[in-house]
């Protein structure tokens, strides 16, 4: 569990409402599988969340989560988008209070 947290990021700023949750998972998921985006494999994207605009994605690989969060803005593009939205990545962690994310997703 431990392992697999290291390989999570808390992606703020998901457009909420706009598509059904499973597209916008999808859309997600293409996202941080692009080499452009720093990208790698993606073993799951947790969409939606407790969260109003809030999502996690894990990565197969630890080492992706690094380069995920060294790229200065993380655009969120897709023709089934009205327009590109811009996304806050963080690092996961359990101790993540709920506050932060709700000060994140204001």
């Amino acid at each position: 569990q431990a392992a697999r947290s290291r390989r999570t990021v808390v992606i703020a700023g998901v457009p909420a409402g706009l598509l059904q949750d499973d597209v916008m998972a999808d859309i997600l998921t293409i996202h941080f599988q692009m080499s452009r985006n720093n990208g790698g494999d993606v073993e799951e994207v947790t969409y939606p969340t407790q969260n109003k605009g809030v999502a996690y994605v894990t990565f197969e690989d630890q080492e992706v989560v690094e380069g995920v969060l060294k790229k200065d803005q993380h655009l969120l593009k897709d023709k089934r988008l009205p327009r590109h939205y811009p996304l806050t990545v963080t690092r996961y962690c359990d101790n993540v209070s709920s506050s932060l994310i709700h000060l994140i997703t204001l």
